[in-house]
């Protein structure tokens, strides 16, 4: 998406950053009215087929993003209705997270199987041959699929010789490992909220910008400018996101000047769960249960909790890195507001659905922490700094990366018992973790520890972040290397915390 949605990803920072300016300049909230104006200017769309649908889905985006619902289509209200609600400086989310905007959605096909024009009407026929439902017949200049017949199985794509039977699927729909998507009586996109884990893939493939989170952006700037002492915890998949020559302090002291008081790596918090699990898989793995799963991906952890509900037992009791880490700053400041800034929306869930919410305030983006930075004419690249970032292990700053969790808890749980060999397997996205389950469930994993991500290539592609999966994975990689500390057993910032478990 970074790459190839420009359009749609310029318009959600727009947003953001609009957003950001009316909290920081305490604009009245009638200035969302002209919002759009100012994001979608002028008379001829750029867009869509007109310049009032453009504004109207903006209109959309600015309400989640003062953490509003969508409108209905069909009922009268301002873009500042119920803005009273979320006019606090404390966490105003009510879920639904990921809302479908209806003045968006082009009602895509769902999937389905089409015969083009590479069809050579060959003698052999094997797409007719193989239906199981005889769907297919010959017709004039290609063969035809009936698709009240067909049952979309795919082996008339998988037979033909000629590539000529494409594959056509809804983007949102597909890349939802959970099947949440299905259409309303209009044929526009629908989301079963029972179902969705908040992973926001269907963010990120809507090509039409038709589906968004909720964001906290103006409640956290609220927080801030009230004197409250608010703290940022960032993800090590912070690495590289605002720019290939920004470094870790540049960024860190960026936010800073946004108005927070200090800013520490969730890495600290990676160890923490790194020693917890570690700890936690020697001794349940397999005397209690035949294997283990990691608990860093609340997506993966709530998959499992609705579709593989006897295996939820079996992941993880410890806690995440974004837990662990609002754990220590409380510690040191008992009132500090402690702000999370990832890659993803589903630690937004995560914060609100758990016990995570009494350490963690706010939870936002990198996208829509950029937005922060733009409303304060803010650019991290140019800002001078000396003091070293050393909050995490090497370990620990790899977490980002698909596999880096499972291959940490590896690492420490065979420094404290060298006799053990551990086995670990890994998935990323929900159909892949799917799969893995499902081999788990036959008994073919026993033994293992198990690590799954929704996103493919993990955090790093996150439905938040700015920058290319692959730049990023390498500037990971480069500070990895530059921590002090190869595992958390050689961190000095947990040492209390070390000692506890």
């Amino acid at each position: 998406m970074k790459e190839i949605y420009g359009t749609l990803v310029d318009i959600r920072r727009k947003v953001f950053a609009e957003v950001a300016r009316i909290a920081y300049n305490d604009l009245d909230i009638s200035a969302l009215e002209e919002s759009s104006y100012k994001i979608v200017p002028g008379e001829v769309a750029k867009y869509r087929s007109d310049i009032f649908r453009e504004r109207a889905v903006v209109d959309e985006r600015l309400r989640l993003a003062m953490g509003l619902d969508v409108r209905e289509i069909g009922v009268f209200k301002n873009v500042t209705d119920g803005f009273d609600k979320v006019d606090i400086d404390t966490n105003a989310y009510e879920k639904p997270l990921i809302n479908v905007i209806k003045f968006g959605c082009e009602a895509c096909p769902t999937k389905a199987y089409y015969t083009t024009d590479n069809c050579r009407k060959c003698l052999a026929h094997p797409c007719i041959n193989v239906c199981p439902v005889n769907a297919i017949s010959m017709g004039k200049d290609r063969t035809i699929i009936d698709k009240d017949k067909c049952v979309r199985c795919g082996r008339c794509h998988d037979a033909c010789p000629y590539s000529a039977i494409v594959k056509y699927e809804r983007p949102c729909a597909a890349a939802c490992g959970v099947d949440a998507i299905s259409s309303d009586e209009f044929g526009r996109a629908e989301i079963d909220h029972d179902k969705c884990v908040a992973c926001g893939r269907c963010i990120a493939e809507c090509p039409f910008g038709a589906i968004s989170d909720k964001t906290q952006i103006f409640q956290l700037i609220k927080a801030i400018k009230s004197g409250k002492r608010v703290y940022g915890a960032i993800a090590p998949s912070y690495i590289g996101q605002f720019g290939a020559n920004v470094s870790a302090e540049q960024i860190i002291e960026a936010i800073k000047q946004l108005g927070f008081e200090d800013v520490l790596e969730v890495a600290l918090g990676a160890d923490l769960t790194t020693l917890h699990e570690a700890k936690e898989y020697l001794e349940r793995v397999p005397e209690e249960i035949p294997f283990m799963g990691t608990s860093c991906c609340f997506s993966w952890t709530l998959m499992i909790k609705n579709e593989f509900p006897e295996f939820f037992e079996q992941v993880s009791d410890s806690g995440s890195p974004m837990r662990y880490t609002a754990n220590h700053i409380k510690a040191q400041d008992p009132d500090a507001v402690v702000v999370f800034i990832g890659p993803c929306t589903s630690k937004k869930l995560e914060a609100i659905d758990t016990k995570v919410k009494s350490d963690v305030d706010f939870v936002i983006t990198f996208e829509e922490l950029m937005g922060m930075f733009v409303a304060k004419n803010i650019e991290p690249s140019e800002i001078k700094v000396e003091k070293v970032v050393d909050d995490g292990s090497a370990l620990g700053r790899g977490y980002p990366i698909a596999g880096g969790v499972a291959e940490s808890v590896k690492v420490v749980a065979e420094k404290l018992a060298p006799e053990k060999d551990i086995h670990i397997q890994g998935a990323h996205t929900l159909a892949e973790c799917k799969k893995m389950l499902k081999i788990a469930k036959a008994g073919k994993l026993n033994g293992y520890l198990l690590e799954g991500m929704a996103c493919p290539g993990g955090c790093v592609a996150g439905v938040g972040t700015i920058a290319s999966v692959n730049r990023v994975k390498k500037q990971i990689e480069k500070f990895k290397k530059d921590s002090a500390y190869p595992t958390p057993l050689e961190n000095v910032h947990i040492e209390k915390e070390r000692e506890s478990i």
